[in-house]
């Protein structure tokens, strides 16, 4: 069921209810804790720390997003997991550190 929720989180990111993408991440963790399937959990910080940077949250927020989605796929030995995370986080600190980038920067999925 998370890996639906996360589904349905992209879907929302891709017509800008990035809101609501939040929230299906939100559940979908609700889900991995009350029944102890942890093999997305990469994939849901990954994509908390996608919407966060949409919504111009702060960035320590989002860093912790993206950095505890590299250390659970680290830990998982999901080399793609990981690979994905990482790649996401440096497009992060691409459009960051771009002069048009800031707050609210929209990142791939």
């Amino acid at each position: 069921m998370p890996y639906f929720l996360a589904l349905k989180a992209e879907a929302l990111y891709l017509v800008h209810r990035t809101s609501e993408a939040l929230e299906a991440i939100g559940e979908a963790e609700a889900l991995v804790e009350r029944f102890e399937d942890r093999h997305w959990c990469a994939e849901l910080h990954r994509l908390r720390g996608v919407f966060l940077a949409a919504m111009g949250a702060e960035e320590t927020q989002i860093e912790a997003s993206f950095q505890e989605a590299i250390r659970i796929a680290t830990e998982q030995k999901s080399v793609s997991l990981q690979k994905r995370a990482e790649a996401t986080y440096a497009e992060f600190f691409r459009q960051k550190e771009s002069p048009s980038g800031g707050r609210g920067v929209r990142l791939p999925l």
